[in-house]
């Protein structure tokens, strides 16, 4: 059965035990091995295994019938090989056949394990199984492609999790908590609006970001009918998909097959597909997969020996030594190839050490120009790896084709996201200006922005606009509708949605690539749980009678999304537009106006005006004379227009945008 514990919105890491302390010296002296053989493949003439264990004494490779629950119909001697692997072949293709691998380390056979490179797996990820992957291919797969996009900030990113959108009795979703509930056209609530894959569409988004995918620990997939929910930052087998999210976990094929034609689906519908990945910790010590192949090797530790735990989960994994940073780049290497996924978000990247990441990047460019990878710029704790090689947000400039999440924006526009009741820009705090003009610059060098008086950041740390992802919620900590109902509890819902209006047109409307949770949109809630990684599909299933009751906001963000689609001027790639044509006025508090000036990146507006008042009553606002179409105006917003004015001296009301365009 899988176990999963939780600390600080990770997964807890369950066994705590030591490995014998081995110096860096050491590690950095294991030979390695970069061929593409790891750790299984299959071809005319037969099944062949290669696994990297440099210091095992002995490996035995054991076959099995099943997933689980049996013997083994036959158990081989491995043979050491080059760059501390170990080596076997059968003459037969031994399609439908499970393995496992057992090393002897240290005088001990070690538990069995299905090694760190199973791409198809059995129940419970216990058995390693051996498929015919082309057979896993749905039709028209050879010509599958994701939407084409120029740069990240071209995206708009959609974070998601399989139960939460289409777990509810409302969703009108067959294939409930399953990758087949995104291929499933037309599916509407009982007032007959859209959900599931239509919503997407209707909503206009180019990117899903789903929550882990891969094999993880915590969910029992031989008691599918205990309904068991969680995040997946538990990680067991990284290169294969949950069972779980399949219609038959039994089956490797299955999960496989139905990943694929999930991403399709989404594909055919001008829809990419994120993966969240989470290489920097395991949900086992001792007893994971790299510890069973590689005793010690893959993970960072103190100088007594014990699990450093940057990631407050137990573990560390260790990028920076060859194998495991070959181990994250192939594996991501190996889900945009056979899965064609689109893009990938990294948990707690900041435990990844820069030329790992850089060399992500760079793998994944030569694949598909297209894909983009984004990550946290922090940990959870402490490490070993030096502050100056951390894949952190101060460091994005050393990381040219990474972007991070900008904490500037998030904090400052609706309030610390450790404090409930603390508000933000957006919700009558005064003195956040400057932090939200970092988030509105992107995070870059701006002549008009004075980085000493931000909250979170006190320097430029983005190279480009393209290095920063701009968001208010996110899967963790409480969600745009519960912050809001917990900082404003005298407030009425029609109130607080007036106040989410405003937060996401900041973020929509700032230099990066802007994000947003799912269900935001049609202000779901889960309940004031800030830490849902494990509560029942009552607290995080979207209840889709909300898109009915909350219609007005839903079209707000559809109209949000198709403003910023539709003008490039909110999409700049580079520092040097952003401070040519992004011009902040004078400001007072509560109060951000800005113009982005001269056609900015192409736009067809020669000029966009956009007011941000924050505070709790209306505002006056001096706009140059001039044939102005209103776009946004008292929390309402049409991105072709609703109106005109002649500018002069505008009213901007309580916690609203008002955004002006003019052609001429």
């Amino acid at each position: 059965m899988k176990i999963n514990l939780l600390v600080a919105g990770v997964a807890l890491c369950c066994a705590m035990n030591t490995v014998a302390a081995t110096s860096e010296t050491s590690y950095l002296s294991y030979p390695t091995y970069s061929g593409e053989d790891l750790e299984l493949s299959v071809d005319s003439s037969g099944t062949h295994w290669r696994l990297w264990s440099p210091l095992a004494e002995d490996v035995r490779l054991n076959i099995y019938n099943s997933g689980t629950n049996t013997p083994a119909v036959s158990t081989i001697d491995m043979t050491r090989s080059t760059g501390g692997t170990w080596t076997a072949s059968v003459p037969e293709q031994l399609y439908g056949k499970f393995y496992t691998f057992s090393v002897k380390y240290d005088g001990k056979w070690l538990d069995e394990t299905p090694g760190v490179w199973a791409k198809a797996v059995g129940l419970n990820g216990e058995r390693a199984a051996i498929i015919d992957f082309s057979a896993t291919n749905p039709e028209g797969w050879a010509e599958d492609h994701g939407p084409a996009i120029s740069n990240i900030t071209d995206a708009v990113i959609y974070e998601m999790h399989h139960r939460d959108m289409s777990m509810s009795p409302t969703s009108g979703i067959a294939n409930k908590g399953k990758f087949l509930a995104l291929t499933e056209p037309s599916t509407t609530n009982p007032t007959g609006e859209s959900t599931g894959l239509d919503h997407l569409k209707d909503l206009g988004v180019t990117h899903v970001h789903i929550l882990p995918s891969y094999d993880y620990n915590s969910v029992d997939e031989a008691n599918l009918p205990a309904n068991q929910y969680n995040w997946g930052y538990d990680p067991l087998n990284y290169n294969a998909p949950e069972g779980s999210y399949s219609t038959n976990p039994s089956d490797p094929s299955v999960r496989v097959k139905e990943m694929k034609e999930m991403v399709k689906t989404l594909h055919d519908n001008g829809i990419g597909v994120i993966m969240d990945v989470v290489y920097n910790h395991t949900a086992d010590n001792d007893g994971s997969n790299f510890s069973l192949t590689a005793p010690g090797y893959y993970y960072r530790h103190r100088p007594d020996g014990s699990y450093s735990d940057a990631s407050g989960c137990g573990n560390e994994t260790a990028s920076e030594r060859q194998q495991m940073r070959d181990f994250i780049v192939n594996s991501v290497k190996y889900w945009a190839k056979e899965y064609h996924i689109d893009g990938f978000r990294f948990d707690l990247m900041a435990i990844h050490d820069t030329e790992t990441m850089n060399a992500v990047a760079a793998a994944l460019k030569e694949i598909n120009p297209d894909i983009f990878v984004y990550g946290e710029g922090w940990t959870a704790g402490d490490s070993p790896l030096p502050v100056d090689q951390r894949a952190l947000k101060e460091n994005v400039s050393k990381m040219p084709q990474i972007a991070v999440f900008s904490d500037d924006i998030r904090d400052a526009v609706k309030g610390h996201y450790s404090d409930a009741s603390d508000r933000g820009f957006a919700t009558g705090k005064q003195g956040l200006e400057e932090t939200v003009k970092i988030g509105i610059v992107g995070a870059t060098a701006h002549p008009q922005v004075d980085y000493s008086k931000g909250n979170n950041s006190k320097f430029p740390y983005a190279s480009a606009p393209t290095q920063v992802i701009n968001y208010v919620s996110c899967h963790d900590d409480l969600m745009l509708t519960d912050k809001l109902r917990k900082s404003m509890p005298d407030a009425t819902d029609a109130e607080r949605q007036r106040a989410a209006r405003l937060a996401q047109t900041i973020v929509f409307t700032s230099q990066g690539t802007p994000f947003l949770w799912s269900g935001e949109e049609i202000f779901r809630d889960k309940k004031g749980v800030h830490n849902s990684y494990k509560s029942p599909d009552s607290i995080n299933a979207i209840d889709w009678n909300l898109k009915h009751q909350n219609a007005e906001q839903m079209e707000y963000y559809r109209q949000l999304i198709k403003l910023r689609k539709e003008h490039p001027a909110f999409r700049m790639t580079t520092t040097e537009q952003v401070a040519k044509h992004l011009k902040f006025d004078k400001g007072e508090p509560g109060l951000i106006s800005y113009s982005l000036t001269d056609n900015a990146n192409g736009d067809s507006w020669k000029e966009i005006k956009v007011i941000f008042n924050g505070n709790d009553s209306e505002r006056y606002v001096n706009i140059p004379k001039g044939h102005w179409t209103i776009i946004a105006e008292d929390g309402r917003l049409n991105a072709n227009g609703m109106g005109m004015t002649r500018g002069g001296k505008l009213k901007v009301p309580a916690t609203s945008a008002l955004i002006l365009a003019r052609t001429i």
